[in-house]
């Protein structure tokens, strides 16, 4: 359940559901015809649109695909930060079962030979397999995996590392065909202020509703309100890409998957294993195929996405696979188990299990805080500096000052039916001694049964680190709106601290 709670599943009862059960009996029998798949991946957000119940945004494509397809309100990533969890999506096996969960490392190193991109998969049974959008902003061709790729062009994984067959573009002749599209507007970006400044309905800094691990400040406010004026933008790019299926005779067939990379970019969001960093919009929307919209409540992981997908497409479900597809009437799954690795210059080592309704949270680097000054998130999240500056002055209570203190709890257990928010740990609890005991051994059983053999880690040094330095010394007054919430550009004094690099 996220982060507004109860009220999520009555809203959407109430908005977009009349009384259909849940299930698959609202997928009707396969089509003899192959569908089309198109898989559109928005980065870094919750499940914060509208059909989910988040206030103060609108999102009607998003809200149309949910009313006739199926919403799932209980899915999660494998890992909260972006390329392990889209290693683990490409595969459809958890990123530390293939050695994929530091972030941005091994680049150069092949993927275990006894594993092959879903994508391989696809082509094998026929599919045309596309990347990108022609339309979208940056045309959504973002890939991010971790281990030895290529965009375009065929797969061995030992000479050949093509992921996909063409960019951008879908049409008939193309059929079946596969078309995974990255949304990268709700990325947090340079862009922001002026899809802002563009919006004609600029989203009221007065009107959101936040969580209360976030401090009820005007530049927080304002923050929240352009990450939802982004989830808008974004919204209309799935119009367009549905309207585009509509106007080549496509859409029927065309299965439609919607979901987040990961968590939202902000406050125990992306790269931590609270629910804001895990938990993420599922929508499928197929017209031929589901026969009825339908709200389905059970517990998803990221790997399952990418079984469904093979599934539909009768595809060869290889046994490695680490997910199952949620399309078959005997889908269930017990735990979702999630890690946090390597997060650019951030050594960490945490991991969690979700069942639904608890989750176990293990900090096995409790001295690394939650707050490590990662040179990004200096650049892109206002609450970071607004929040430090409140909890030197004391104005943060006990839930919102936890992000900021000195370390981390060894070990927390939530149970998110009656706290979504997180604010209580069990785990301090005696009795919740069994329920501990229990987790922890799950945790344990996971952690073995995920664990690679190979322990290959060639990490990427982010940029980052050297420009914030670079900031900080040559423009002190621009450094300094940053630490007052301002976000000055991390894309613009990049460019800027390369030109400087070059000159030298």
């Amino acid at each position: 359940m996220s982060w507004f709670g109860k009220i999520i599943v009555g809203f959407i009862k109430a908005f977009i559901f009349f009384g259909f059960c849940c299930g698959i009996e609202n997928v009707s029998a396969q089509t003899e015809q192959q569908p089309n798949i198109i898989w559109i991946m928005a980065e870094d957000i919750g499940p914060d649109i509208e059909c989910y119940g988040m206030p103060a945004v609108k999102t009607p494509e998003l809200n149309r695909l949910a009313e006739s397809g199926l919403l799932f309100t209980n899915a999660y990533c494998t890992n909260s930060i972006c390329s392990p969890s889209r290693s683990a999506m490409m595969t459809g096996v958890h990123q530390n079962k293939i050695n994929a969960q530091h972030h941005r490392s091994n680049r150069d190193v092949n993927l275990d030979q006894t594993v092959q991109p879903f994508t391989y998969h696809l082509r094998n049974a026929g599919y045309t397999c596309i990347l990108g959008h022609h339309a979208v902003m940056k045309k959504g061709r973002k890939i991010d995996v971790n281990y030895k790729h290529k965009a375009i062009g065929e797969w061995d994984g030992v000479n050949d590392f093509g992921l996909f067959d063409k960019f951008d573009r879908f049409n008939k002749d193309d059929q079946p065909f596969f078309n995974q599209i990255q949304l990268v507007v709700t990325h947090r970006g340079d862009w922001w202020d002026e899809v802002r400044q563009k919006s004609k309905y600029k989203v009221n800094p007065d009107s959101v509703i936040m969580p209360p691990y976030m401090a009820d400040d005007s530049i927080v406010r304002l923050d929240w309100a352009k990450y939802l004026d982004q989830l808008e933008y974004m919204d209309n790019e799935v119009g367009m890409i549905v309207q585009e299926l509509k106007e080549k005779g496509l859409y029927e067939n065309t299965v439609i998957i919607f979901i987040g990379d990961n968590g939202r970019c902000n406050i125990r969001g992306k790269g931590y294993l609270f629910d804001p960093g895990l938990h993420i919009p599922l929508i499928v929307h197929w017209p031929e195929g589901i026969a009825s919209g339908a709200l389905r409540e059970e517990l998803v992981s990221t790997t399952d996405i990418t079984a469904t997908i093979l599934d539909l497409a009768g595809a060869e479900m290889p046994k490695y696979l680490t997910g199952q597809s949620f399309m078959q009437d005997d889908f269930e799954r017990e735990y979702v188990y999630s890690a946090r690795d390597l997060w650019d210059e951030v050594k960490e080592q945490s991991r969690s299990l979700y069942d639904g309704q608890h989750k176990y949270i293990r900090n096995d680097m409790p001295e690394q805080p939650y707050d490590a000054t990662q040179a990004y998130l200096e650049f892109y999240r206002p609450a970071l500096h607004v929040m430090r500056k409140l909890k030197q002055a004391g104005q943060l209570n006990p839930v919102q000052a936890l992000f900021f203190e000195n370390d981390k709890p060894k070990e927390q257990l939530f149970d998110l039916k009656n706290d979504p928010h997180e604010q209580f740990n069990l785990a301090l609890q005696p009795h919740y001694e069994e329920l501990l005991v229990k987790m922890r051994k799950e945790l344990q059983k996971k952690e073995l049964e995920m664990t690679s053999a190979d322990d290959t880690f060639w990490p990427i040094q982010p940029k980052s680190v050297e420009t914030l330095k670079w900031v900080k010394a040559q423009y002190p007054l621009e450094y300094q709106e940053m630490l007052n919430g301002k976000e000055i550009g991390f894309q613009k004094y990049s460019k800027l601290y390369k030109q400087y690099n070059q000159k030298k």
